[in-house]
């Protein structure tokens, strides 16, 4: 199972859980960054453990090689000096390096495969992180714009319930009566007003003419014109 494979399985693991507990969406969507950021952090050893072991089996591998060729110049020396016996140990010594360092070549161009592997795959998962911090940002904020319609919708539910609505409208219809009283009150106030204004003047000028047909009356009586007046 690849690096990656095993992120994904702790993740939905994770993330099975804490839907089953039925946490807060925020919640979970944090607690799932922070695992996906454990295992890129153990991913990271992991892939630093397996190059340091690479660069051991690359010393191993050199050293072999170093001392194969160390011995094939000892062969050399020895037959130089006379000494094929010598020269036959050197080579026999020779070749158990030689073999031994064609076995680590092998065993390192395999482990170096298995390094750039595990380095795409770490790649894959940095960019698959980044990818989930930018959704991280983009789901709190839907989260968080669904809970505000919600409580908005939810008030607007409470507000408009039957018992409450009718209540509502019957204080408003109380309040109209109130207002139509009080404004059918002013307005017969106002006519009655006028009605009276009318009245004292109709009377006033009624008294005025009674004032002047005494008047004349009384000159008549005097024996006095309405020119002595002048």
């Amino acid at each position: 199972m690849s690096i990656f494979d095993r992120v994904s399985t702790i993740i939905r693991a994770n993330i099975n859980d804490a839907l089953n507990k039925a946490e807060d969406p925020e919640k979970i969507i944090n607690q799932t960054l922070m695992d996906m950021r454990q295992a890129q952090y153990e991913a990271r050893m992991e892939v630093a453990k397996a190059i340091a072991t690479g660069k051991k089996i690359e010393r191993d591998y050199e050293e072999h090689e170093e001392t194969a060729e160390s011995w094939m110049k000892k062969a050399e020396q020895a037959l130089k000096a006379g000494r094929e016996d010598l020269a036959r140990e050197a080579l026999k010594r020779k070749q158990t390096d030689s073999a031994l360092s064609t076995g680590l070549k092998e065993q390192l161009d395999s482990h170096d495969a298995m390094v750039e592997k595990l380095k795409t795959q770490l790649k894959a998962l940095d960019a698959k992180i980044d990818e989930a911090e930018r959704k991280r940002v983009a789901l709190i904020a839907r989260q968080k714009r669904v809970q505000a319609q919600k409580a908005l919708t939810d008030s607007v539910d409470s507000a408009m319930s039957s018992a409450k609505t009718a209540k509502a409208l019957n204080a408003f219809n109380r309040m109209e009566d109130k207002l139509d009283g009080m404004e059918d009150h002013l307005a017969a106030r106002e006519e009655l007003d006028e009605s009276i204004s009318l009245e004292q003047e109709l009377d006033a000028l009624g008294y005025d003419h009674e004032i002047d047909d005494e008047l004349l009356a009384l000159k008549a009586q005097l024996g006095m014109g309405s020119d002595d007046s002048e």
